[in-house]
């Protein structure tokens, strides 16, 4: 079993940027795969970025393609998302999800473990 806790969500500006970071604990972490999704009010769930365990193949939504980079540090158990040249279209709340198959996929439902989330907000 795998338990998620995100953090470094906040408000800042079109055009900065923030890190979010997802704390994980259980012995499966290094070798499932995790992934960022955001869910914006009144809309689904979607699929932000993932990367499998061992952190050389990394995928993302072509909305944040360029501007998100996803990493890991299975050593300390977390992943980060570092968001840059936000816009108001990534606001959102931000979760944190594992995979204990390790498949890496762009589907919410591959994912068994997430974290509650963290809000970020990008105001114009």
């Amino acid at each position: 079993q795998v338990q998620l806790v995100e953090s470094g969500g906040g408000l800042v500006q079109a055009g900065g940027s923030l890190r979010l970071s997802c704390a994980a604990s259980g012995r499966t972490f290094s070798t499932s795969a995790l992934g960022w999704f955001r869910q914006a009010p009144g809309k689904e769930r979607e699929f932000v970025a993932s990367i499998r365990w061992y952190a050389d193949s990394s995928y993302y939504a072509d909305s944040v393609k360029g501007r998100f980079t996803i990493s890991r540090d299975n050593a300390k158990k977390e992943v980060y998302l570092q968001m840059n040249s936000l816009n108001t279209e990534d606001t959102a709340v931000y979760f944190c999800a594992a995979d204990p198959l390790g498949r890496a996929g762009t589907s919410a439902g591959e994912y068994v473990y997430w974290g509650q989330g963290t809000q970020v907000t990008v105001s114009s």
